[in-house]
């Protein structure tokens, strides 16, 4: 691989890795098309690919790809037998095929949410993807592998992200991860209100008495003894002096 051609797939990945989440390992979306390229241009697919993105790959195909090389005969049986070596993914036309173009536009869906490259010769199939944004395109020319620069349609979701019109791939996962967290904070919080909940239990019956209410302080007893002793006294002492008196008195003759 040329110098020039490797600079431009670094600058290419660096663009999907910062912008739309791209990460190792690279899930590539094959079709018979572009197994039939290499297989005319002796290109080993297993072995270039990590070596082209600078990186761990996963080879992917669907069965729907699978099965119309199938009817295509023997022309492609070597594509066919490369094909079937790859990983297969789950597509939604299992008990109807439909053709390999259309099953890997589905794949896609509407922003390719699973980051997928796709390997193709397909000018259709191109030409569907080119509206997609955050769709790395790679295709094989004059012997050697190929990855497209963006599409206008990736170019412009950038910008409309840069301009607060959109929320990045980034941000969207950044925003699923903070709103699980939050919900398993909330769960754990409820379940700790339930367990510091208690059970109401009966009113203790000592507290539901009614108070009795307090008695005036009653005077004492000693000082009104002490006053009924000193007015007794005093009498005495009265009487005491007028016997005392008459008894001193001359007798009258």
């Amino acid at each position: 691989m040329g110098l020039k051609r490797q600079k431009q797939a670094k600058k290419t990945l660096s663009f999907y890795k910062y912008n739309f989440s791209f990460r190792e390992p690279f899930q590539i979306l094959f079709d018979g098309t572009f197994c039939q390229a290499a297989l005319k241009n002796k290109i080993q697919i297993k072995e270039q690919m990590p070596k082209y993105l600078m990186g761990e790959v996963q080879l992917c195909t669907t069965s729907c790809a699978l099965k119309e090389l199938e009817s295509l005969g023997k022309d492609l049986y070597g594509a066919k037998i490369i094909l079937q070596r790859f990983q297969t993914r789950r597509c939604e036309h299992f008990k109807d095929p439909v053709p390999a173009s259309e099953c890997l536009l589905s794949m896609l869906e509407d922003t390719n949410p699973h980051n997928y490259f796709v390997a193709t010769q397909d000018h259709s199939l191109t030409a569907g993807l080119k509206k997609i944004p955050g769709v790395p395109l790679m295709y094989i020319i004059m012997n050697t592998i190929v990855l497209d620069k963006p599409y206008q349609a990736s170019l412009d979701h950038v910008r409309a992200v840069q301009l607060g019109e959109l929320v990045s791939p980034s941000q969207q996962q950044t925003l699923r991860s903070l709103k699980e967290e939050q919900g398993i904070a909330q769960n754990d919080g409820e379940q700790r209100g339930k367990k510091r909940k208690r059970k109401r239990s009966n009113p203790n019956p000592l507290s539901c008495m009614k108070k009795k209410k307090k008695a005036g302080p009653t005077p004492p007893k000693r000082k009104a003894e002490e006053g009924e002793g000193e007015k007794k006294k005093r009498v005495r002492h009265k009487k005491r002096r007028t016997e005392g008196g008459d008894a001193s008195a001359p007798a009258v003759a």
